[in-house]
């Protein structure tokens, strides 16, 4: 049984790291309601982009461009986004973890070598690096602080390897952030362009708060249930006919790298709400086992305590006796 002294220190020891993790759990709280505001900030332009792709796909049913049009893979791209720090749960784990199954998938048909990565995030940078794939650029800056400018220059970049027949295809690995408690790891394609299921994709989100407990994932469980008991409308033309100037082709051409625009930045943004809801998930976690371990450890304490005690007592009335 260990001593007074050893069980003393060891919840000093453990009261030490209980303040440190409650503290990154605020911390990451608060990061978490500013990725959450920087989402809905960005949520009117793309209601409004996707009404208006809607509406003009509703009446130019056979309306295609060069982003939208599928060809056999030779050549692939991966945009990976993680963290740059941990103590995050299983986020960067389970991103790389895909990540790596879907290199597998295309060392089978096309090899690893004509797989290239773009790392969002100091982990998959290293990750990528390690394994020896062929990595295009460093973007770590992005995973802490989202631009939206530096979004469109990966974007155009993609865009314009995809039209000069470099890459085939482009896929994003990242996580989908429906609340705090709920991250879903996702797999998309980016280029070519599904314009259809891009536009019925999911977008349900729980900006309102930072809480993850059983309690409000019911909540939104429950509301989902209801929601999708409702039918959806069908999307109408704005007008029975759409004079296109100068042509449906420089229409498109304006339209669709806007929509990929936005496709990237949401997962940025997406991906960076997950990371400070994972963290802040792990870190009230960890400080409800270090709550655990100090009422273990307090009732260890007070029982050697009254052990003590009671060894002195009966030292001192068996010495009476003699």
């Amino acid at each position: 049984m260990p001593s007074l002294k050893e069980i003393k220190g060891r919840i000093a020891s453990v009261n030490s790291t209980r303040k440190i993790t409650s503290a990154m759990k605020m911390v990451a709280s608060s990061k978490l309601h500013h990725a959450q505001v920087a989402i809905q900030n960005m949520l009117p332009y793309e209601e409004l982009l996707e009404h208006i792709l809607k509406s003009f796909l509703a009446a130019e049913a056979e309306a295609q461009t060069i982003y939208d049009q599928e060809r056999p893979v030779k050549r692939a791209a991966l945009v990976v986004f993680t963290s740059n720090s941990s103590l995050c749960g299983g986020f960067n784990a389970n991103t790389i973890k895909l990540m790596t199954q879907v290199v597998n998938e295309y060392d089978k048909t096309i090899g690893r070598d004509n797989v290239e990565i773009y790392p969002i995030g100091r982990k998959v940078y290293e990750k990528a690096n390690k394994m020896g794939l062929k990595v295009q650029g460093e973007f770590s800056a992005l995973a802490d602080k989202p631009n939206v400018q530096q979004c469109i220059e990966i974007a155009m970049e993609l865009g314009k390897k995809f039209a000069d027949g470099e890459i085939d295809k482009v896929e994003l690995i990242y996580h989908h952030f429906k609340s705090a408690g709920s991250q879903v790891l996702t797999r998309k394609t980016f280029l070519p362009i599904d314009i259809e299921s891009e536009l019925q994709a999911d977008h349900e989100r729980d900006l309102t708060t930072v809480i993850a407990t059983k309690e409000s994932q019911e909540y939104l469980k429950k509301r989902g249930e209801r929601e999708t008991t409702h039918e959806q409308e069908e999307v109408k033309p704005l007008n029975d006919n759409f004079i296109v100037e100068p042509d449906m082709d420089t229409v498109l051409s304006q339209l669709i790298p806007k929509l990929a625009h936005l496709m990237l930045y949401t997962a940025l943004l997406d991906s960076n709400a997950s990371e400070h809801a994972a963290r802040m998930v792990a870190m009230q976690t960890a400080t409800d086992n270090a709550d655990e371990l100090l009422r273990e450890l307090n009732l260890q304490y007070n029982k050697s305590r009254q052990q003590a005690i009671t060894n002195e007592l009966l030292d001192i009335v068996g010495g009476s006796s003699n």
